[in-house]
């Protein structure tokens, strides 16, 4: 393998960014920089927000986990699809009759500043932790695979990555990212489809002969009829369903580039469009992890989990125009989220937390030295992270993901759902309150219920985690919390404000306004 070749590779890819970077921010303003005017094209959009949905946790994380859970995956997949329907037609109608640029102002008109500003600051958790995860994990796989070997560290990788970022998201922000989004969606899909055609070939099957190889190794299997597991297929689809509400329907990164599409049916067109195309690439991604095993055991190599496809594209002797596939399908898995998802917190953090829309008396210039300050401050956070996650990194770091999104994301969903679905107001003073009871009443519970999770993940002492087995199996008996979590946390903030919701009601227009 040759590593200056691959990392000339990668260079000229972000000198591509650049150019794209160059030619959409001119003539940019605050307003491109935020919605993009609200023109981009609803089809640009909708095969963008793919790269950003799939993410370098899905290239590499998703076909690691055949090995050991067959397409189990595929059911929180289904949900995910039933999940993007309800925020076509349920949330997106809302969020286009406010005219909204922060789709968070709609709970300071329905619940107050304080529910508005608690929304905000979750978002900006949620993202911060969920991108800088994402960005971590390919971070080191390039260290491990690529840059190690030329000496750069994994401090000095996660700098230069984040710097290039940054230099082409500072000026075009939305109106940037729907276009180098779907280049890198293409690259991306391209790298997956070209990787699962030549194994498919070097292995000398067909895609009935695949099928029929990874049955036999058990990878295919897809239901999981145990309630008790975390993989039962209800608690799957419907976590998944739930999973989409929250993590793209209550997502400003996501639905700043939904709004900026110029009108609500051409924003619904992009989501139904998005939904069935994302459903195919993940069974392709599932596919591909069934075909990398299979590939695996014809070689002897023990490889498995994260670490399974990049050691197979880079050091098991395949081609090297297949290393190549792999690392530009890998940095163009990575930076539609974490591109996408610095720019949403700048936008959020200027608009919900700062206010700078609000104050008549900041100029456009002084409005864009205060955004791309913020846009700085991300990029720092951003850098801490990644550096928090590889020293709590033991593992597939996918179940962190979602568990990180069933704590972070629930008080965000039963905000919503308070909001949309009871007449009911609520003392301005506590929802931030509420939601954060919320969060350590989940986090208590899924610590008693996944007690085995948290002692591997925290080094939990062994009389610690012995009492909170015993105390585990008294209370649930087996069952498991799975993506469900999400759902509690929500039902949880949701109860919370009902109980404690002032009494008089709201008008149906104050409700959907």
């Amino acid at each position: 393998m040759n590593s200056a070749i691959l990392l000339g590779i990668i260079l000229l890819y972000f000198a591509v960014l650049l150019g794209i970077a160059f030619y959409t921010s001119r003539g940019s303003d605050n307003e491109s920089f935020f919605i993009g005017n609200k023109s981009s094209k609803w089809w640009l959009v909708a095969f963008g927000m793919i790269g950003t949905s799939l993410s370098g946790m899905t290239f590499i994380s998703v076909p690691g986990t055949v090995g050991k859970a067959g397409f189990n995956y595929f059911q929180v997949v289904i949900g995910y699809w039933l999940g993007y329907f309800a925020v076509a037609y349920i949330l997106l109608p809302v969020y286009y009759r406010m005219n909204l640029t922060s789709i968070y102002t709609y709970l300071e008109r329905r619940l107050g500043m304080n529910a508005y500003k608690t929304g905000s600051l979750f978002f900006i958790l949620s993202r911060t932790l969920g991108a800088t995860l994402r960005l971590y994990l390919v971070i080191k796989v390039l260290e491990k695979f690529v840059l190690e070997d030329m000496g750069i560290s994994f401090g000095m990788s996660a700098v230069i990555i984040l710097g290039l970022i940054l230099l082409y998201t500072y000026r075009g922000g939305v109106k940037t990212i729907v276009w180098t989004d779907t280049l890198q969606t293409t690259f991306m899909l391209l790298a997956l489809v070209i990787c699962v055609g030549y194994i498919m070939h070097s292995l000398h099957l067909d895609f009935g002969g695949t099928w029929t190889a990874m049955q036999e190794k058990g990878y295919t299997k897809l239901l999981q009829t145990d309630y008790k597991s975390p993989g039962f297929f209800l608690k799957q689809i419907l976590g998944g369903a739930f999973i989409t509400i929250a993590m793209t329907g209550l997502d400003q990164e996501m639905m700043q580039k939904n709004i900026s599409v110029s009108n609500l049916k051409d924003s619904q067109k992009n989501m139904v469009v998005f939904c069935f195309v994302l459903l195919v690439a993940n069974f392709i991604f599932l596919l591909l992890g069934g075909l990398l095993y299979l590939y695996a055991g014809s070689k002897g190599l023990t490889t498995a989990g994260d670490d399974l496809f990049p050691t197979i594209a880079i050091n098991s002797g395949l081609p090297f125009f297949i290393t190549i596939c792999f690392m530009i399908g890998l940095i163009s898995a990575v930076f539609p989220s974490a591109d996408g998802a610095l720019t949403a917190l700048t936008s959020s953090f200027c608009i919900d937390i700062l206010g700078i829309k609000r104050n008549p008396n900041l100029s456009e210039a002084q409005q864009k030295r205060t955004r791309l300050l913020v846009h700085n401050g991300f990029a720092v956070v951003f850098l801490a992270c990644v550096f928090f996650f590889r020293m709590i990194d033991n593992g597939s770091l996918i179940d962190i993901l979602l568990k990180m999104a069933g704590f972070t994301y629930g008080p965000l969903l039963g905000l919503f759902a308070f909001g949309i679905l009871t007449g009911r107001s609520i003392s301005n003073r506590l929802p931030i309150w509420i939601c954060l009871a919320a969060l350590l009443c989940t986090f208590g519970i899924d610590l008693v219920n996944n007690a085995t999770w948290y002692v591997d993940k925290m080094h939990l002492s062994a009389g610690t985690a012995a009492s909170l087995t015993a105390l585990s199996d008294s209370i649930f008996h087996g069952y498991k919390i799975g993506v469900e979590l999400l759902i509690i946390n929500a039902a949880i903030t949701f109860l919370l404000l009902l109980l404690l919701a002032d009494r008089q009601t709201k008008t149906a227009a104050t409700i959907t306004a």
